[in-house]
């Protein structure tokens, strides 16, 4: 359970395009075209999803060295959705993110490297419950150009990663409830005025 930052991640996707001696750029994402979901397994019967329904962070792209490029993630445990309104509350608990005394998950990246045309892997810090631990996002980016609503500069991608809850201190109901949590993060970013 760490869709928390991760969602943002994705921005750093956008680093594939080469144009020359571009100048790093600060890019916002758009809440509207962004998910940051997950799934587990729940006592084998079921493959269970959630979202979280906001986030906040910053994305500075240097599309010549994507190494130095940045992103910070924050998400508020309270935007947790599952469809459930009950079991909302369950996951915001002392038995699982604890959003009393930890109420953000946060990512912030450590290294970008590329790997292939179209691809990259974003290392990072996640910390949910005050834990912090590396992550790392595999992104694809999907497109990057003028956006034909906007007529910004845009890009859009996915990424996708894997966490084991204990290792965050979430060890309730395992192994019954997975202690492997799959991460999908979809977004669109622009560049900032």
């Amino acid at each position: 359970m760490k869709s928390l930052s991760i969602i943002g991640l994705l921005g750093i996707a956008v680093l594939f395009a080469n144009p020359a001696n571009a100048e790093p750029q600060e890019y916002i994402f758009d809440k509207d075209h962004s998910h940051i979901g997950m799934t587990w397994n729940h006592l084998g019967f079921s493959d269970f999803r959630a979202r979280f329904a906001d986030f906040a962070g910053s994305l500075v792209l240097d599309e010549d060295a994507p190494e130095n490029s940045t992103l910070m993630i924050t998400i508020p445990i309270a935007s947790i959705d599952t469809g459930v309104e009950v079991f909302d509350g369950h996951l915001q608990g002392e038995n699982f993110f604890n959003a009393t005394e930890h109420p953000n998950a946060t990512f912030k990246s450590t290294r970008v490297e590329q790997s292939g045309e179209n691809t990259a892997k974003v290392h990072g810090d996640l910390t949910i419950r005050g834990v912090t631990k590396p992550v790392v996002l595999d992104v694809v980016l999907n497109k990057i150009g003028d956006h034909p609503m906007s007529g910004k500069k845009a890009a859009g991608f996915t990424a996708t990663t894997q966490v084991d809850r204990s290792a965050f201190g979430i060890d309730y109901a395992v192994p019954a409830v997975s202690d492997r949590i799959d991460i999908f993060i979809s977004t669109e970013v622009s560049v900032a005025d």
